[in-house]
């Protein structure tokens, strides 16, 4: 893990969130909107400054185990990012309980993810518990584990009607938000809860409508002086398909190997770098199913792909120590001659820096296996990155350096949490085989795979293959 690749972790957390927005179908504000609501009610019945922070702590990081179970919400759903969204804005409160409480597999996976992305991120346990915890309901109906209510920790309910309050006024108005959260009490959170947040929600809606949560500040000092890396950030992105484990870090070391090779200097080969960590925030924005279609279907499809980098400097540039980042990631799938997108840019109007990301994401894309395309050898893909250059659509210099420079000098030994045949395990089911795929690609039977992967669990303390391929990426075992 490169140094340069920290930020904040407050800013890591926002970013995060962006990302849970993106991916639940919502504005790239709503997290923020709730984390500043969840605040409100959390002082407004009593809570301690400290907190009032966790709460808003918990409420950013809400949606962050979003991407992990994406495959699974795709299957169930066809749509991901829409049915999602359709689920959020359920007016009927007994539809909504049925269809949380059908889902509890795909709780488990988030709420083990977002829990693990706390703790990885050095968050207090009133934070980690929370997000743990977060589809637990009062009346003990709740996923993943139909907890009593006095075992489910306040935030859980302050951050839940928070989101209710934000999302319901804004596709409901606030007449019925108040109705549906009023149906909700003593069911999903406690009436006291939901009577506060009904007494003042017109007030903070106002505070809202008026650049409240603008300037969102970390909860405490200890908080503010901490830092994360992008490394984290870019896995959580890459866990939204699982044959994209660990393609923002392989795009990141192409691209600052080349950045070296042309003589940027070490500003610019950082920036690069950080840049390629977070160019596919935009990703959680189109549904699984189009990413994994052979070709592209319709219109729409094309459309939600095309806008894929605009969501990523869109997020990312909300974040103040991402802004350079945010705009050299934005030009990704820009290509010279002005056939890219998302602005078409063509020519001088296209940096160095974005050049070595776009032709960089670009050859790591050649050589990952895809749905219906299998991943292209080493000079198979040069040579048709070549190719594009020839054709104008990629810098011949920066292809050049980028396909005929030296290779990667190798990793470092991998720590020996793991076997090596446990590892090869990990990376089969991270990449989204099924336990007889992998037990077929590494001529070992299913049952061995099976229980390697109770190994697996056991060393990584997971119960969930989402959670041990996130684990295992920040550990250095993939």
């Amino acid at each position: 893990m490169s140094p340069d690749s920290r930020i904040p972790v407050f800013d890591a957390i926002k970013a995060l969130a962006f990302v849970g927005d993106l991916s639940m179908g919502q504005p790239v504000d709503h997290s923020v909107r709730t984390a500043w609501l969840a605040a409100r009610l959390a002082a407004a019945s009593g809570a301690s400054p400290e907190a009032q922070g966790h709460a808003a702590c918990a409420a950013l990081l809400r949606w962050s185990g979003c991407t992990a179970n994406a495959p699974e919400f795709a299957t169930l759903l066809g749509d991901d990012v829409g049915g999602r969204r359709a689920m959020l804005a359920q007016a009927s409160a007994q539809a909504a309980a049925a269809f949380a409480r059908s889902v509890g597999p795909l709780a488990e996976i988030h709420c083990e993810v977002s829990g693990d992305i706390a703790h990885r991120l050095g968050l207090p346990p009133e934070v980690e518990a929370p997000l743990r915890h977060i589809f637990e309901a009062y009346d003990g109906t709740g996923k993943p584990a139909g907890l009593p209510a006095a075992q489910i920790p306040e935030a859980v309910f302050v951050v839940t009607i928070a989101g209710d309050l934000e999302i319901f006024s804004r596709t409901h108005g606030l007449h019925d938000a108040l109705l549906l959260i009023g149906e909700r009490a003593d069911a999903r959170y406690p009436a006291r809860l939901a009577d506060l947040a009904r007494e003042h929600a017109a007030d903070w809606l106002h505070a809202l409508d008026q650049g409240a949560a603008g300037d969102l500040q970390p909860p405490s000092a200890a908080l503010a002086d901490t830092s994360a890396p992008l490394e984290l950030i870019a896995d959580v992105i890459d866990l939204k398909l699982p044959w994209l484990t660990g393609f923002s870090r392989r795009v990141a070391e192409a691209a600052a190997t080349c950045a070296a090779g042309l003589g940027l200097d070490e500003a610019g080969q950082h920036r690069i770098r950080r840049a390629a960590l977070i160019h596919g925030i935009g990703r959680a924005s189109v549904p699984n199913t189009v990413w994994e279609l052979p070709v592209v279907r319709n219109e729409a499809d094309v459309e939600r792909l095309r806008l894929v980098p605009y969501w990523t400097e869109r997020a990312a540039r909300r974040i103040e120590a991402l802004k350079a980042e945010a705009d050299v990631a934005s030009y990704v799938d820009e290509r010279l001659d002005g056939s890219g997108c998302f602005r078409g840019a063509k020519g001088a109007a296209i940096g160095t820096e974005a050049r070595v990301l776009s032709a960089a994401a670009h050859w790591t894309w050649l050589r990952t296996d895809r749905p219906a395309h299998p991943a292209l050898g080493a000079e198979e893909a040069a040579n048709a990155l070549r190719d594009e250059a020839a054709q104008g659509r990629f810098d011949a210099d920066v292809v050049a350096v980028l396909t005929g420079g030296a290779a990667p000098a190798p990793a470092a030994p991998a720590p020996t949490l793991l076997s090596a045949r446990e590892v090869g395990v990990l990376r089969r089911i991270s990449l989204g085989d099924s336990n007889k795929e992998a037990a077929r690609v590494l001529e070992i039977s299913p049952s061995t795979v099976r229980a390697h992967l109770e190994n697996i669990f056991r060393k990584l303390e997971c119960s969930t293959r989402a959670a041990a391929t996130l684990k295992a990426m920040t550990l250095g075992l993939l």
